[in-house]
Parts: C-alpha cells; structure tokens; sequence
C-alpha cells in the first residue's frame, strides 16, 4: 500500500473514531436503564451476553487493515437491477418472494404478508455522513416506492443493519417494528411512537398479518459508539406463515443454537444466511461461508440465500468471496443456494442462480 493509501486510511480511522466516540455518551443513555432487561436470561450485569463466549482479536485487525488484501470490492459496476415497483402489484404465483437491496436488506413477500429487513438506505455506515464506509452503489429502489408493509424487522443495531436514514424516510408511513430487546429506545429517540415498537428477548413470538414471528438466538454483538457495545440484544427470525417458513439469520457466528432453532422451527422454505464480513480476528461474529452453510442445514433450510455481503467492504476478504466458498462447499449439491442480482426478486421454485459475480 502507498504512504498516500496509507495516511488516507489512518485518518479515515481517526476521523471515524473521533465522531463514533462524540455521539457515544448520548446513545447509552438512550438504550440503557429498560426494566424489561431484568427479566431476560441474556442481560446480566450491566448488558447482553452470548450463550456462547466469542473471540474477538482487534489488535490483529487493526494491523491488517494497513494491508491490501485482493480486491475488497468490484473491479467495475455490478450488474444491477432497479427494482420496478410495479413488481409488487402483483403477488408472487407460490406465495413466496424475496427481492434483495445487497448486504442484509430485503423485502420478503410471504402468504400475503410483507415484512421489509434491516432495511439501509443511507450513503454512509456512520454516525455521521463524511465518514465510515460507502456502498457500492445506492439505493435501488426508493422507499416511497415500497409496496405497504406489514412490519419492518430489525436484527440488530449496528450501522449496517439499523439506518437512521431508512427509518426517518419510513416514519411517513408509520410502520409497525419488531426489534430486539433496547432498540425500542433508540426508534423512539428517532421520533417513533412506542406503540408501533415490538421488542422481543429471544425465543419471544408475535403474529403479524397471518405470519408468527419468532426472534431466534444469534451470536453477535451490538453498540452504535464507543461505549454502549452489548447494551441492545441482536437476534435472528423465523416467520411461519399459513404455507411457507422462513428464516433470518441476522448477524452471528457459529452456534449451537442452530440444532435447537431447527427442531423448534424448521424446517424452513427459505433461508437468509449471514455469509460475509467474516475474519480470522472475530470467528465468532461473523460466519464463514462453510459455517453458513452448516447453519443453513442444522436449521432444516431447504433453499438458502447467502446474505450480508454484496454491497460494502467491512471484511479483509475479497468482495465475491463469500460466494466462491458457499458454492465451493456445496459442492456435493445437497443444498439449493440461490443468489440473486442486486436488486432481483425471486421465487425459490423457479428462480436458477446464474454466477452473474465472475469477472468483477
């Protein structure tokens, strides 16, 4: 890497930091102090913990990040597809749609019911606009353009997946939200009324327009700044409708939950998986792709799209790679992995992946 490279990205850092850690303070205030914690198996002592502990080796990290490691995102434009809105006019012929945004964003059409998750539509993954990662391309569709929603799922708080931008543009249509234990705290900062605000502890379960919505455990973090890391709960979910199953992985690394969420809600028509942004340094937060594949099947998946990638570089991994290994340990063929275009909707039954990643 350049000097130039070099000194660019010591002050991005710096610069990140330095903002992250003025809006620190205000935002512990705002997600602590929620009697309903006292009553959850996962908040002890001040903040949420993991059934399981993690590794998470920052110092590791913090070294490699002055290292260029392949190409962390597309060599040229991706091939996107501005979602047509007169798309949702019509229902999907077997009741089951997903049109994916990139990265963990999605509109999910089940039986009738739409749910939009972790929707981020914003141009930076930061507290504030001139600094933290850029996508790769923008939104693809306008959130006014969205057909009505049912509710709007959030798995967690980090930047990546809570969008300040999405939910301020969202407000005018006063969506219902179902979100982990504390994240009612930071929606009601941003003006939403409580009474549209669902929080749930894991295993928790409500029915949303004919679909029941059960939060499933995840092995993750959360925090929006320096000091209020663990103060929310981060989750996944598992939707089962009058036809079809569907599950979120939300954010996690390898658990042994996904045995447990299996034989209690699966099996399910279509799976979301995690499957970016994972490293050597944090193994536990992030999943590897043969790690999402093993949860696709501990979980009963008979369909998986890979999740959480395609969109911004938060990993050392090069931008198509999680692709390469999930289609690498599926090798056998066991599993249906479908991986649709930024921006392409799918029916499982008769949506075919193309490798449209080559050659970028």
């Amino acid at each position: 890497m350049s000097l130039q490279k070099s000194t660019r990205r010591r002050l991005w850092l710096g610069s990140a930091l330095l903002a992250i850690g003025v809006l620190s303070m205000s935002m512990v205030r705002e997600a602590s102090g929620a009697p309903a914690y006292a009553n959850s198996r996962q908040w002890k002592d001040g903040k949420f913990h993991n059934a399981e502990p993690m590794v998470n080796d920052m110092w590791d990290a913090f070294k490699r990040s002055f290292k260029r490691d392949g190409d962390g995102r597309p060599s040229r434009p991706l091939p996107l597809i501005q979602v047509d809105p007169s798309l949702f006019r019509t229902p999907p012929t077997s009741g089951l749609r997903l049109t994916w945004f990139g990265h963990s964003s999605s509109l999910l059409e089940i039986d009738g019911a739409r749910f939009l998750i972790d929707p981020v539509w914003g141009p930076r993954l930061a507290p504030v606009s001139w600094t933290g990662p850029e996508p790769w391309y923008g939104p693809l569709l306008a959130i006014d353009s969205l057909p009505p929603l049912d509710a709007v799922l959030i798995s967690h708080d980090h930047y990546d997946h809570l969008d300040r931008v999405a939910i301020d543009s969202l407000e005018p249509r006063k969506p219902r939200y179902l979100v982990p234990l504390g994240v009612g705290a930071r929606l009601r900062g941003w003006g939403v009324d409580s009474e549209r605000i669902v929080e749930l502890d894991w295993w928790d379960s409500v029915r949303v327009a004919g679909v029941e919505i059960v939060s499933t455990p995840a092995r993750h973090a959360s925090g929006r700044g320096l000091f209020d890391r663990f103060k929310t709960l981060w989750m996944g979910f598992a939707l089962h409708a009058p036809v079809h199953n569907v599950w979120y992985s939300g954010d996690t690394g390898p658990q042994k939950a996904f045995a447990e969420i299996g034989e209690r809600l699966g099996p399910f028509d279509l799976t979301l998986v995690e499957c970016g942004q994972y490293d050597r340094a944090w193994p536990d937060w992030h999943m590897a792709p043969e790690s999402s594949l093993a949860a696709h099947r501990a979980v009963g998946g008979k369909a998986m799209v890979p999740v959480h990638w395609g969109r911004f570089r938060l990993a050392f991994h090069t931008w198509n790679d999680p692709v390469e290994r999930l289609f690498a340990a599926n090798a056998d063929g066991k599993s249906s992995i479908l991986v649709p275009r930024p921006g392409e909707s799918l029916e499982p039954a008769t949506f075919r992946t193309v490798e449209w990643w080559k050659g970028y």
